[in-house]
């Protein structure tokens, strides 16, 4: 009997992007999110090489051939962002790895903030604590109703339900990470907005104006 070769599962968009050890633990982070992004490597070598590059760059040739431009219907759909908003970012190299996120103004893509990076963090972590960071900003500079673009749904969803909800376990070396999240959490419950957080659609829009540009 052949003996079944072992496989590393890199998720690039999933519930907790990262390295997996099996196609179960994979399949927790992929069931049920809408364009999830993984494949499989012979060698946890490989695995961490493709996590630190673009999913793109990893793609069989006919998922590239095969991947259809969006029609003029479909963009009319989906219209056009807003200019007058904040668009807010993470990132993160590594699962968990150094962090950090970033708030720029739509139209021109200037700084607004940043913050990181940080020691053993997540990139859902981040963007979480970017849409919240974001929130505070507006409520701060008086700009009540500005939208606040994310291309993240997990934070959006995170951030509506007042709680982060991430598996990451708490060490020395996160602890900050950690200390912001029960500040953000805390800035929820006590604060009402009326800024809409709206989903940036990366597909037809392109990548989000606050990307690192690490993809």
């Amino acid at each position: 009997m052949t003996k079944k070769k072992h496989k590393y599962y890199v998720v690039w968009q999933g519930y907790e992007p990262g390295i997996y050890n099996s196609w179960e633990e994979c399949q927790l982070q992929i069931k049920g999110y809408s364009d999830a992004r993984y494949k499989s490597f012979k060698t946890l070598e490989e695995a961490k090489k493709a996590f630190n590059e673009h999913y793109d760059e990893h793609l069989r040739v006919n998922e590239r051939t095969q991947k259809k431009e969006l029609s003029e219907a479909d963009k009319k759909a989906f219209g056009f962002p807003i200019p007058n908003s904040i668009s807010v970012d993470g990132a993160c190299s590594g699962n968990p790895g150094k962090a950090e996120y970033q708030g720029v103004y739509t139209e021109t893509k200037t700084e607004l903030f940043k913050v990181g990076p940080f020691e053993e963090g997540t990139n859902n972590i981040m963007e979480f604590l970017a849409i919240v960071h974001a929130l505070a900003y507006c409520k701060q500079n008086q700009m009540p109703e500005i939208p606040i673009y994310s291309d993240s749904r997990i934070a959006m969803s995170w951030v509506r339900q007042k709680k982060c909800k991430t598996n990451l376990k708490q060490t020395a070396k996160n602890k900050r990470i950690f200390e912001l999240i029960a500040r953000g959490e805390k800035w929820l419950e006590q604060n009402t907005y009326k800024n809409p957080i709206l989903k940036w659609e990366t597909e037809v829009w392109g990548e989000i104006p606050a990307d690192f540009g690490r993809k």
